[in-house]
């Protein structure tokens, strides 16, 4: 048996206990300092006591301790004769003296004479020991790293945070940009390098995420957000890269207990630290978004407001990034949290960035879990903010990617779905044999159920319908409490769009809501003609069982035809056109020959004053709508009693059939060459045969397709507009023949 190693601990528990040492750490070195504070206390104490007691005990010149002379005493040393001693005899006897301790010695004090010089010495080596008072100098602000491991034990990592900034006092403008310049330039060049070297091999080098996210602590304020914003976008697309395409979850207790292969290992360590510096980067993006919202509250020393709002963009616009791009990682969900609010923000460029994003997002979403959450979100901050949001976060719904839901007469009416045959079964039914070719079968299915990376059909409809039923919820909580919001033509939009799937008990609340806006007088054209074109997608749709007229409606949108706009703007033509489907051409045998006939005659009218392509798609519609007795309206002569009455807003008492198309034969003489075309065709009476027919290419189109198609919106003329002939060509077929003929 071999030696056994230890273990080497893994990525997360290094990660776990690190924390703990930090504190363990920081509490540590508090208690040093205490204790380093106390002793400097003890022994300043002990130096200033020293130093008063060195001060008494300080060697004093003779002098000081001659005493005093009685009265003839002094005359008797005045007689002593001096001639006896030498200058150099006497110099030194005062030297000796000033030296000599048990002359200098207090003569009140009782210790011994050596135990002064102990006490002075002990004095002298506690002094020593006291700090001496230097130059302060500032630590270093240290950045602790993950440690590391080897075979002498664990090795704290840190890394030094970048110290103050350069003095740019007395230096030119030009100076300080040439700096600003040199500096960002070295940092183009790190970030670089740790990118490249993260790309080129994650595994292994997946600690440098933690390197490279420091960096967007910059704290120089000349580059602080040039920097930062560096950071984030390089973070960003290098998670994009390195993201796998499946969603990381965590180890169970289980499965951390089981030794497994090297590789194994060092796969788990790099999808541990990828999820967590990935959830680190969303945080801090999060958190500059946070920042910048809360304005005054919160700024940072090396950023101005100013500045916090564009990194707060490149931010949001970093987000928009992920949440398009990594829809199956882990945070998607945090990530669309994030990012509604920012739908309803004032700053239009986050907001329309946002709602573009999450358009996007919707029409990529096949599977519908993405959308289901998004829905989920929007639908809480709208009630919570009381309907008061942007009318655009309501209109991103109408991208969402509903075809088919879960009806009710579907679900009784679903086959049952495949059951695999069990042993009894088997064994009636099937041979020896087939029993053996059943079960490969079978486990054959399985294996490739299990392998299919899309998700069933059912489960998608599901969702879908999981999905329409919050849209819906919002938009009736809008249509019961919220009537004369800005939110209601984009509620009413959304219910055109997908009142085709309303489930039946619902119909008749809806049909009264809508009669009733519409009644009320205070919608717009636009949003009366979203009411109609809700009511006809429902009862063209499922509700054709209810067996309605609807004749309020179809009298509602004869009414609106002449007061649209002719203009530009011709945005509403596109939803009369919607209309005219679900109301003349489905409904085709619901609708009776007078109003058919009187909705030709206004139409053809329209076409008169509106742009080309509106034209095109009116003719179109009159084309898809014709009955078999319109032919009335080409004929002169009068069919039954009574005169045309065109300003009745009645469709069926209007007197349709006495009147003709003269419109048709106006619009032979279009500058459109297709207006003309599709005059000539219903003039004639859209024959599928001859000179008068239309090409396939028309004939396919329906109505609202060829509203676009020649659409003039770009300035684009559609047919392109054939060049004028030059000058000179025209002037020459215009001459008369002795002008070209030469001068004899």
């Amino acid at each position: 048996m071999g030696l056994r190693t230890k273990r080497r601990p893994t990525f997360r528990r290094l990660l776990k206990t690190s924390g703990v040492k930090l504190e363990n750490k920081l509490k540590n070195r508090q208690l040093k300092q205490q204790n380093v504070a106390k002793k400097q206390r003890k022994e300043q104490k002990k130096l200033r006591q020293a130093v008063k007691d060195a001060v008494i005990r300080t060697p004093r010149p003779l002098e000081t301790y001659r005493r005093r002379p009685e009265e003839g005493e002094e005359e008797f040393l005045e007689t002593l004769p001096t001639d006896m001693m030498e200058d150099g005899d006497l110099q030194q006897m005062t030297a000796m003296a000033r030296q000599a301790s048990f002359i200098t010695r207090d003569l009140s004090s009782c210790g011994p004479v050596h135990g002064g010089k102990k006490r002075t010495s002990d004095v002298v080596r506690s002094y020593e020991k006291v700090p001496r008072k230097m130059a302060r100098t500032e630590e270093k602000e240290v950045i602790h790293l993950l440690p590391i491991k080897d075979r002498t034990g664990v090795i704290p990592q840190s890394v030094e945070r970048e110290g103050e900034p350069w003095s740019l006092a007395g230096l030119s403008a030009a100076e300080r940009e040439q700096l600003r310049a040199q500096k960002i330039n070295q940092m183009k060049l790190r970030i670089a390098s740790l990118g490249s070297a993260i790309i080129s091999d994650p595994v292994h080098n997946i600690k440098r995420l933690k390197e490279l996210r420091g960096m967007l602590m910059e704290s120089d304020p000349c580059v602080a957000v040039t920097i930062r914003k560096l950071v984030m976008v390089s973070l960003m697309e290098i998670f994009k890269d390195v993201a796998p395409t499946y969603r990381i979850r965590p180890l169970t207790p289980a499965e951390k207990a089981v030794k497994v292969k090297k590789e194994t290992q060092q796969l788990r360590e790099f999808e541990e630290g990828l999820v967590s510096q990935y959830k680190f980067y969303l945080e801090d993006l999060e958190q500059t978004i946070k920042d910048w919202k809360q304005k005054k509250k919160k700024r940072s020393q090396a950023v101005g407001f100013q500045s916090y709002r564009s990194l707060a963009e490149v931010s949001a616009r970093c987000l928009c990034e992920l949440l398009l791009a990594l829809p199956h990682f882990n945070f998607h969900n945090n990530i669309i949290v994030a990012l509604v609010p920012l739908m309803n923000d004032p700053v239009k460029k986050v907001s329309g960035m946002c709602c573009d994003a999450f358009k996007k997002l919707f029409h990529q979403d096949k599977l519908g879990e993405a959308s289901l959450a998004t829905v989920r979100v929007i639908s809480g901050l709208v009630k919570s903010l009381n309907y008061n949001v942007r009318p655009e976060l309501l209109r991103t719904l109408l991208s969402l990617r509903i075809k088919e839901v879960e009806m009710k007469k579907d679900i009784e009416d679903t086959a049952p779905k495949k059951k695999f045959m069990n042993n009894k079964e088997k064994k009636k039914q099937l041979s020896r044999m087939q029993r053996k070719w059943k079960k490969a079968e079978e486990k054959l299915d399985k294996e490739l159920l299990e392998a299919e990376a899309s998700e069933s059909k059912e489960k998608k409809i599901k969702l879908h319908t999981e999905t329409l039923n919050i849209v819906f919820l919002i938009y009736f909580r809008i249509l019961k409490k919220a009537q004369k919001s800005v939110l209601l033509p984009a509620v009413l939009e959304g219910l055109a769009n997908f009142s085709h799937l309303i489930n039946l008990e619902f119909f008749d609340d809806l049909l009264n809501v809508l009669q009733s806006l519409i009644q009320s007088g205070d919608l717009t054209n636009r949003e009366t003609l979203h009411c109609i074109q809700a009511v006809f997608t429902i009862l063209s749709g499922q509700g054709d069982v209810l067996n309605i007229d609807p004749l309020n409606f179809y009298s509602q949108l004869y009414r609106m035809l002449p007061r649209l706009h002719a203009g530009a703007p011709n945005d509403d033509i596109i939803i009369v056109l919607r209309c005219l489907d679900a109301m003349l051409t489905r409904r085709r045998k619901q609708v009776t020959l007078q109003r058919a006939m009187a909705f030709v005659k206004r139409l053809s009218t329209l076409s008169l004053h509106v742009l080309p392509n509106a034209s095109v798609g009116i003719l179109a519609a009159n084309r898809a709508a014709s009955f078999p007795k319109c032919d009335f309206l080409l004929d002169n002569e009068v069919q039954g009693s009574g005169f045309y009455l065109p300003e009745l807003e009645e469709p069926e008492h209007c007197n349709a059939q006495n009147t003709a198309l003269w419109e048709l034969h106006t619009l032979q003489r279009h500058y459109h060459p297709v207006v003309r075309q599709f005059a000539v065709h219903l003039s004639r009476g859209a024959p599928s045969e001859g000179s008068a027919a239309l090409g396939v290419k028309l004939s396919r189109r329906s109505p609202v397709e060829l509203f676009g198609d020649y659409s003039v919106k770009d300035m684009n003329f559609n047919p392109p507009v054939a060049p004028p002939a030059t000058k000179k060509k025209v002037q020459e077929s215009n001459a008369p023949s002795h002008v070209l003929s030469p001068i004899s």
